[in-house]
């Protein structure tokens, strides 16, 4: 009974103190920035953390990554080597059922996720959760069309489930959740830019149509301004470079004035309002995603206070002098599971016994940071010879040494690489003196290794995750080189071509690739530009992916929607089904037929993919345009548009900007947040003062403190 403990701690009583602290766990979401604003009672918090285990939150994301993944699968399968329709063999078709049966294993997943849920906020939270609503909606919905799918044995046309998969995935995550809200605030900025390039748009069209109009030796008006679509088409495309100077040359070889028309369009539509909508992105995406960021610091700071409250096991009357035990602390960490390293936060309290509020509150900072990873000590030697040994090989010179060699190697497999296109020699038995210089370089390579793993010790060796990498490749080439020596001979007196296994070509091949990716070792030692940028990288990768997040739903909606608009659309002529030109088929230059775009289509969802991709490179997208628009209508435009605007102008920008957030010199490379968000907003947060707490406190729904 979460009243009766409540008014017990508030008497001062210490007998509740281990229920207090079970009901503790679970503030504990605080240190994930999740509300607080769920059921407190005993069996409602076995609930919860069960929910939140690792194992069901690995097996909700599998199902989610499931049911994304059937796409590849359905009708049109993916399941085929080529997408070319000229020579795509027959992809394999699933029976029905079975990925029926997939997605509805899936959905009853979904569904528990959605009762749980709604069980520990309760009716009143759940009625103010869009979120959670939509969820129930969109499962509601995907079930009744599932059911029409296997009444119709699988034989319908459309299935509108699939274009509400994206949204367990949205769902799931906070961020994306922030980002997407963040990204609706910021559309009438963005659609007041997007206006203006539409009416300079039109504005040069209407020039266009009446400068180029109509003559005999007008190769303008016929390739580009023939009619209004033409016209825009052609601007569009030059907004993004794709087609330049091509859409200018006609124009440009009768007078060479005509080129100021264009030049005026580039520099104030892409030099100008383009780089003005990057900027609006960039600061309202911003100053919205900071209100966000805002909300989740006073949800934590909720939680945190409300920790406090609760594990103090004391009322308001002694707020001021009210502090908790170190070890009641400690002993909450442990039963909510969280790494242990974040115990030495509340070490240095130790000899006191007792944590503020203040204190208390500091702790959870620590939450946000990166563990420093601490090397073991270096193994003690007694005789001298093997400290001064010691000394020399744990030096950092040595690794400027490996370094070197690292170069040198990989310097004489480019001068081999040539020497043997120059000779035309490139399928021959490799040179026995360009072997033997190898295993000279793996032989030192295994020399390092072993007097590093004698200097620093097995443990100290593998603590080091370049060590790790450069062990195993120089285990692997050893292995490798042994194997070409005992199977080969030396000299060398078997088939290049040996079918029976690997031939010995590709055995040196291998070997040669293993010694490049060896020479990624030096990244890390270059202290300037290129370790920034590698860091930097590596870093993106780790804390950027909700906003892969987004551009996988995004992706994932415009190929379903090409799927259902242009299925088959492009079909090649059939004396082109086998080759790729002939006599009967004429195609003009730089069309979609002429270029051999024929894999690229809406067949199936992979190929839908992969020809998104290349029209947010923009780079030749006009044939895509073009294409589409002869083979369907002009009205196909639009889609391609619309995929556009959304990729490479919002989302690109988008990160851009985020990539130049992310560079800031005031970053801290060695203590980094798991929150990225949070960590780009930390100077513009303003900490909830004391009365905003308690004032949000006396209204949690479920966890009522007497004061």
């Amino acid at each position: 009974n979460v009243r009766s403990v409540a008014h017990s701690f508030s008497q001062n009583s210490k007998d509740h103190c281990p229920d207090v602290k079970r009901m503790l766990q679970s503030l504990f979401p605080c240190s994930q920035y999740r509300s607080i604003n769920h059921r407190v009672d005993a069996s409602s918090l076995r609930l919860y953390r069960w929910y939140y285990s690792r194992i069901c939150q690995w097996g909700l994301g599998l199902a989610i990554a499931m049911v994304l993944l059937l796409a590849f699968i359905e009708r049109p399968s993916s399941l085929s080597v080529s997408s070319d329709p000229r020579h795509r063999s027959a992809s394999w078709e699933p029976p029905c059922g079975f990925t029926e049966g997939i997605e509805m294993v899936c959905l009853v997943i979904f569904s528990l996720d959605l009762a749980v849920k709604s069980y520990l906020i309760g009716w009143e939270e759940f009625r103010k959760n869009k979120w959670l609503i939509c969820y129930f909606v969109v499962i509601f919905v995907s079930i009744i069309d599932w059911m029409l799918s296997v009444s119709m044995v699988c034989n319908e046309k459309l299935r509108v489930r699939r274009l509400l998969r994206p949204f367990f995935l949205l769902q799931n995550s906070s961020l994306m959740k922030k980002t997407l809200k963040c990204i609706k605030r910021t559309l009438p900025e963005i659609a007041s830019v997007i206006l203006l390039l539409a009416l300079h748009l039109c504005l040069f069209t209407m020039i266009g149509m009446l400068l180029f109009a109509k003559t005999e030796k007008n190769g303008e008006w016929e390739l580009h301004f023939r009619n209004l679509p033409s016209s825009l088409t052609s601007l569009l495309v030059l907004l993004t470079t794709a087609n330049n100077p091509d859409v200018m040359i006609p124009a440009y070889s009768l007078n060479r004035a005509y080129s100021i028309f264009f030049i005026a369009f580039s520099v104030i539509g892409t030099y100008c309002l383009m780089n003005l909508l990057t900027a609006i992105i960039y600061n309202q995406f911003r100053g919205y995603l900071l209100m966000s960021v805002q909300t989740s610091i006073i949800r934590r700071r909720l939680g945190i206070r409300a920790a406090f409250q609760v594990l103090s096991c004391r009322g308001a009357p002694q707020a001021e002098e009210e502090s908790v035990r170190v070890d009641a602390v400690l002993e909450v960490m442990t039963r909510a599971k969280m790494k242990s390293y974040y115990r030495a936060a509340i070490t240095q309290y130790a000899e006191v016994g007792h944590i503020d509020r203040e204190q208390f509150r500091k702790i959870f900072d620590h939450l946000d940071k990166d563990c420093i990873k601490e090397h073991p000590p270096l193994p003690q030697y007694n005789s001298p010879v093997l400290q001064k040994l010691q000394v020399i090989f744990s030096h950092y010179y040595l690794t400027i040494i490996g370094n070197a060699v690292a170069l040198a190697n990989v310097m004489c497999i480019c001068v081999s690489c040539i020497q043997a296109l120059v000779d035309m020699e490139y399928f021959t038995l490799p040179s026995s003196n360009c072997q033997i210089i190898n295993l000279c370089f793996i032989l030192y390579y295994l020399f390092e290794m072993c007097v590093k793993i004698f200097a620093f010790s097995w443990r100290g060796y593998l603590s080091y995750r370049n060590n790790i990498f450069d062990g195993f490749l120089t285990v692997l080439l050893l292995v490798l080189q042994i194997t070409i020596f005992a199977t080969y001979r030396f000299p060398y007196s078997g088939d290049p071509a040996s079918q029976h296994g690997m031939s010995l070509w590709e055995m040196v091949r291998l070997v040669n690739m293993l010694i490049v990716f060896r020479f990624l070792r030096i990244i890390p030692d270059i202290k300037v530009l290129m370790a920034l940028v590698a860091s930097t990288l590596l870093d993106l990768v780790k804390n950027l992916r909700a906003f892969a997040g987004i551009l996988v739903v995004v992706y994932y909606v415009f190929a379903v929607f090409g799927i259902w608009l242009f299925e088959g659309a492009i079909k090649p002529p059939p004396d082109m089904r086998y080759c790729n030109i002939t006599s009967n088929f004429s195609m003009e230059c730089g069309t979609y037929e002429q270029l051999g775009y024929w894999p690229n289509n809406f067949d199936d969802f992979a190929a839908a993919i992969i020809l998104l991709y290349d029209v947010m490179i923009v780079n030749n997208w006009q044939a895509f345009i073009e294409a589409y628009g002869r083979y369907t209508t002009e009205w196909s435009k639009v889609y391609f548009v619309c995929w556009w605007l959304t990729s490479s102008v919002m989302w690109v920008n988008l990160f851009v900007a985020l990539i130049l957030e992310f560079c800031n010199p005031s970053s801290s490379p060695s203590l980094f947040p798991h929150n990225l968000l949070v960590f780009l907003c930390r100077e513009q947060i303003q900490e909830p003062t004391e009365e905003e707490l308690l004032c949000q406190l006396h209204q949690h729904p479920h966890l009522h403190l007497h004061w």
